[in-house]
């Protein structure tokens, strides 16, 4: 339907209602010299089918996943999203929902988060789970201010195998807290248990890790947290969530804090989100998570409810005693966190993941059969991994894209000190004819 916001009559009596006579009594306080006189030189309108077709002639010139091949990940990967997901979701009682705060009119949106929660505490082995953060990284960085907090010390380690761009922004969280942030070296694709153990004291709050890391590398866990363990501080790791259908869940090997991005549940890819974070943690944290927390009651007539609870935000506290600043979260995506989990259900993760263990294997083999290609690191990976190439891996990037292939990441774009890169994920929607093209075209041009 076409939309025309004002008519002259509009236009005539608005003027009359300020007290002017025409448009250009409005612009008296604009200098003449400056004002722009020339012809807009706009081109003739266009009807709706018309602006549609151009719209999308436009749009057609993005390369994106559903026209090209992705092998890429460090962060954000190509996962299958059953129809379910995104039909449930965009249900108006859902995508036009406000924050649940009269609990009494929003059981559906708060059972939904308790779902949810109730869901991230299965996969990750963790006592509680909050609403949901911003994203992967922030709820990372919430993690740090939590165990400084609670442990009442003043720095916190964090190894340099977690991803590049969330340990940027766990400095600038940690940054204005008065939190003094160490990196830890890594060795062979992981941490450097000796350079950690080297590291920690008994000022420090905690260690950040992520496993499997921006590597796609299996970090030690067991043998960290032990270290860290030792001296009293807190145990954070950041997980891929369906690398959990094949490895043990963070309870079994002491984490306290379990944080990740639940982009690969159910929510599409896009330039800058939203995706969606997970925060998890002992029942000893309970009272220091960020954010909210759905729980269930009952009324004065014995109803089961639900409703917000242990509500320790700056919004509904002193801010100088709230645990957090986060003023919202990503519902609608923790929703289609949520309606992935159930439909995959028990089975359908461990699936999932066992199809990227094997793909991501059967790639790397064939990949470091071509002549100059060898594995960056021989750390067991989960379903990403890095190789070193005898050519830039630009150069391999940019030649792939004409092929409609997203090859990787470079990944001398960050601080690591590798030239000739890259890395590499591989999902379960990558097939055998795919990654033989992958290595077919590689092999050409190495």
């Amino acid at each position: 339907m076409p939309f025309i916001p004002t008519t002259e009559e509009n236009r005539r009596q608005m003027l009359k209602t300020i007290g002017v006579t025409d448009f250009d009594q409005l612009l008296q306080s604009i200098p003449e010299q400056i004002r722009f006189k020339d012809d807009y030189n706009l081109p003739d309108p266009l009807s709706e089918y018309e602006v549609t077709k151009l719209l999308k002639s436009i749009a057609e010139k993005n390369k994106h996943t559903s026209n090209s091949v992705c092998f890429l990940g460090g962060g954000a990967y190509d996962h299958f999203i059953p129809a379910a997901v995104v039909h449930i979701v965009s249900r108006p009682e859902f995508y036009t929902a406000y924050t649940p705060y009269q609990a009494e009119v929003s059981q559906g949106t708060l059972q939904a988060i308790y779902e949810y929660q109730s869901m991230i505490c299965d996969l990750t082995g963790m006592d509680v789970a909050n609403a949901s953060m911003y994203d992967g990284a922030s709820a990372l960085a919430e993690s740090a201010l939590l165990s400084s907090n609670h442990k009442r010390r003043q720095e916190i380690l964090i190894s340099k195998s977690v991803h590049p761009y969330h340990r940027q922004v766990v400095k600038t969280y940690c940054h204005r807290s008065g939190i003094v942030l160490k990196e830890i070296d890594i060795k062979n694709g992981v941490t450097d248990l000796e350079k950690l153990e080297q590291s920690i004291t008994d000022n420090c709050a905690g260690v950040l890790v992520q496993h499997p890391n921006f590597f796609g590398s299996l970090e030690p866990v067991d043998e960290i947290s032990e270290i860290v363990h030792k001296e009293g501080a807190i145990f954070t790791v950041s997980v891929d969530p369906i690398s959990l259908g094949v490895l043990a869940p963070p309870s079994e090997y002491g984490a306290d804090i379990v944080t990740g991005e639940a982009q690969v549940l159910g929510n599409a890819l896009g330039f800058g989100g939203p995706y969606v974070g997970i925060f998890a943690a002992t029942k000893e944290l309970i009272r220091k998570i960020p954010g909210r927390i759905a729980g269930i009651t009952q009324d004065s007539q014995g109803r089961r409810g639900f409703v917000l609870t242990l509500q320790t935000r700056e919004q509904h506290i002193r801010r100088e005693k709230a645990t957090s600043n986060i003023c919202s979260n990503e519902q609608l995506c923790a929703l289609a966190a949520t309606v992935y989990m159930a439909l995959m259900g028990k089975k359908g993760i461990p699936a999932v993941a066992n199809l990227c263990v094997q793909k991501s294997h059967y790639l790397a083999e064939k990949l470091t059969g071509i002549s100059g290609v060898e594995p960056l690191f021989e750390a067991p990976f989960f379903k990403e991994f890095a190789v070193k190439l005898p050519v830039p891996a630009k150069e391999i990037i940019d030649k792939m894209k004409e092929k409609d292939i997203f090859a990787g990441i470079d990944l001398s774009r960050f601080d690591y000190n590798v030239d000739n890169a890259l890395l590499i994920a591989v999902t379960e929607k990558r097939t055998k004819e795919e990654m033989d093209q992958f290595a077919e075209i590689l092999s050409e041009i190495v």
